[in-house]
């Protein structure tokens, strides 16, 4: 491949390094770093067991032994927090990535083949705009029962147009450009020029998108457990504590609710400010 070919290939790639976040944004990464290794070693960081409580010692304030204070069941506050920042996270995690590859897919095969298959896809994809996420998790409770699997999978569902849309039209753009011509001379094939020279081109702003999709999802997992049609007790899960603190906060304890209110809150807020300034650097907008 030659120096310009190559250039052109990793141009979105070396600006997306060269150009340094904003205080916010590296306060909002490290946030995210936190949370991320909270749940990787919430074994080992959780002082009790969150699924055993003792009745004689709900809706304590914080003490030595329980450092946020307990729910009305005794359970340890501190402890369901970081157990249930594990299913709270991953959840959202399989969400983006199945839609994200899936929306990839969909977006490369539509403008790659262009003509009455980009229509026929894009009207399928208006049909799947046209029923928000939340709502298409609960009709999936409805039919496959409680749960994480039966919502992960609706949600990746509902969330994939919005890559797929990206995809295909960033991708419409960059067959424009020489370098996709100069490659197809050359013989290569539409899945090598897609998959090896165009995808690395949009990936960033693909992963840009993909960030803030990864806070929506995560607040509408939340939203489904705390209706109590997501993850199921005795699971710790954010959205679940939420729902189980309401009698704790009726009796002047809202510590149970309010701290996993606070992670949800913070996470979904640093995933769409760290997701909106890679897309405005990628634009070439300031920050």
């Amino acid at each position: 491949m030659s120096a310009p070919m190559a250039g052109l290939t990793r141009r979105p790639v070396a600006k997306l390094r060269s150009m340094g976040g904003s205080r916010l944004e590296n306060l909002c990464l490290g946030l995210l770093v936190l949370f991320v290794l909270v749940a990787v070693f919430a074994p080992w960081l959780s002082p009790q067991d969150p699924t055993y409580g003792e009745l004689g010692t709900g809706l304590v304030g914080p003490s030595a032994d329980h450092w946020l204070g307990t729910d009305q069941g005794g359970h340890d506050t501190f402890s369901a927090l970081v157990e249930g920042s594990r299913t709270s996270l991953v959840g959202p995690l399989l969400v983006v990535l199945v839609s994200t590859v899936a929306g990839i897919a969909i977006g490369l095969f539509s403008a790659w083949r262009g003509g009455w298959v980009d229509t026929v896809i894009g009207r399928l994809l208006d049909v799947v705009f046209a029923f928000p996420a939340l709502l298409v998790a609960i009709l999936a409770v409805a039919v496959f029962g409680k749960g994480m699997t039966a919502p992960v999978i609706a949600m990746s569902v509902a969330y994939m147009p919005y890559t797929a849309r990206l995809v295909r039209g960033l991708a419409m753009q960059e067959q424009a450009r020489p370098y996709i011509a100069a490659y197809r001379v050359q013989g290569h094939s539409a899945l090598y020029v897609a998959v090896r020279r165009l995808l690395p081109n949009i990936g960033p702003t693909v992963l840009a998108q993909s960030t803030v999709n990864f806070g929506y999802a995560l607040l509408d997992l939340a939203a489904l457990s705390f209706l109590g049609l997501g993850v199921q007790a005795p699971t710790p899960d954010w959205g679940a504590m939420i729902n189980q603190s309401q009698a704790a906060v009726l009796r002047g304890q809202p510590l149970s609710a309010v701290v996993p209110a606070v992670a949800v809150v913070v996470v979904v807020v640093a995933f769409n400010i760290v997701g909106e300034n890679v897309g405005d650097r990628l634009a070439g907008r300031k920050t």
